[in-house]
């Protein structure tokens, strides 16, 4: 496994530019099985998760041919199908989550999609019913075999228009449901649908290729099926997850940073939450300019006065992938949070890693943290840790750069899961951190 060594406590300055957003990808990468017609996608972030989807998608037969660093043009016209019942494809598929979503295009066009329990960060229960369920009220039959842990949705002829209200806003399984749909025959309405600017981007490919999707933005989606989808382009948004950790290494290493191109309208509340703990961010053009906090950052309290209360929910609420963030960053701002993390009952537990940093946290139970900050008047102390998944990963690592002394990461596989090439771009700001 690699590891990280980190030098904390160095001062950062540059500008950084964020790379393909990660869950838009691995999105839009399963769309290109609706159609046998080329389809080029552009700005694909070079990271573990989205290469290993790719290498699934050739094993299935999908054509790949690289046009360059990021741009990659797919074509589905002889897919092998039997491969998703080998022994291969089993263990391939179980590990990698967004694999899940491959189900929903191979239903639509070819009548049958399997998939093993999917692999992917261990931040507690990730349910896969919402998905099924909305096969099954597009006509389709479940079957799944225990022993091996593998899902399995058939239908014969085309999938049917159905009108469903999902029990949770599954941001994979609104897309699944999505690229299930517009292949089918009839009208679905989708309510309770997911709205993230990942869906969205997903709704506003599958209609350049054909689809009629309406809606797009909202919580009610309206699908007319059609009997085919053909080939388009399309541009992958930069990845808000990363924007908000730029932000977050920004202000706990007081450095002056500039996040260049990062589509402003597309981020929602996560600059005005960043905002809430005293960040100071800039727009400049489609940019945004961190200058160095070099007096410290203070928490805005609510109205009354009471203390201030991060919490994670759908969007256009705050993403649960930034808390973790928002935890560390939090460890270092005069005044106090409480981190509500709603949706996962695991993902708090590396606060224990913090603490060990000299962090004041109290974990109140699974889902809630209280963050005691220090102002700068104390900084964090450098220490030996292990990245658990990949947004307490890139926490701990920010935690690292603005500790006094070295400290060290192992299981960094867990990070490059999600952050392209991230030694090498800290380094190019300044940072003393050497991948081992």
């Amino acid at each position: 496994m690699g590891t990280f060594k980190i030098e904390g406590g160095i001062q950062l300055k540059g500008d950084v530019t964020p790379q393909g957003s990660k869950n838009e990808a691995l999105q839009i990468l399963c769309a290109v099985l609706l159609t046998p017609e080329k389809v080029t996608i552009n700005n694909i972030p070079d990271i573990i998760d989205v290469n290993k989807l790719i290498t699934l998608l050739g094993n299935l037969g999908v054509k790949i041919q690289k046009n360059g660093p990021s741009s990659i043009t797919f074509q589905a016209d002889d897919v092998n199908v039997g491969y998703l019942e080998t022994e291969a494809f089993k263990k391939e598929g179980g590990s990698l989550r967004g694999s899940i979503m491959i189900v929903g295009p191979l239903l639509a066009r070819f009548g049958k999609g399997y998939i093993p329990k999917p692999g992917g960060d261990k931040i507690g229960r990730r349910r896969l019913d919402t998905h099924f369920e909305g096969f099954i009220n597009l006509g389709a039959k479940f079957r799944y075999e225990r022993e091996d842990h593998f899902y399995g949705v058939e239908v014969k002829g085309r999938l049917k228009g159905a009108h469903m209200l999902l029990d949770e806003a599954s941001v994979t399984g609104t897309a699944n449901i999505v690229m299930a749909a517009v292949l089918a025959e009839g009208i679905t309405t989708v309510y309770n649908a997911a709205c993230e600017p990942y869906l969205q981007q997903l709704c506003k490919m599958l209609n350049s290729m054909g689809a009629k999707i309406t809606g797009v933005g909202s919580n009610l989606l309206t699908i007319e099926g059609v009997e085919k989808l053909g080939g388009c382009e399309h541009t992958i948004l930069p990845d808000m997850i990363e924007i908000g950790s730029w932000i977050g290494l920004a202000a706990m290493t007081r450095s002056e940073i500039t996040i260049k191109n990062v589509s402003w309208e597309n981020l929602g509340v996560i600059p005005s939450v960043f905002r809430k703990l005293g960040i100071t961010l800039e727009k400049k053009g489609d940019d945004i300019y961190i200058p160095a906090h070099t007096k410290g950052y203070t928490v805005k309290t609510d109205i009354d006065g009471s203390i201030l209360t991060i919490a994670d929910a759908p969007w256009p609420g705050f993403t649960p992938d930034l808390l973790s963030i928002i935890l560390v960053v939090a460890t270092q701002a005069e005044g106090d949070v409480l981190i509500h993390q709603k949706m996962f009952e695991s993902r708090l537990f590396f606060v224990d890693k913090l603490i060990d940093m000299g962090a004041k946290i109290m974990l109140c139970d699974p889902h809630r943290a209280v963050v005691m900050g220090h102002n700068f008047k104390s900084q964090l102390k450098a220490t030996v840790m292990s990245s658990p998944d990949i947004r307490a990963g890139i926490s701990l690592l920010i935690a690292a750069l603005s500790a006094k002394g070295t400290s060290t990461i192992q299981n960094i596989e867990q990070i490059d899961r999600g952050y392209e090439r991230i030694d090498e771009r800290l380094r190019a700001l300044g940072a003393n951190i050497v991948r081992m």
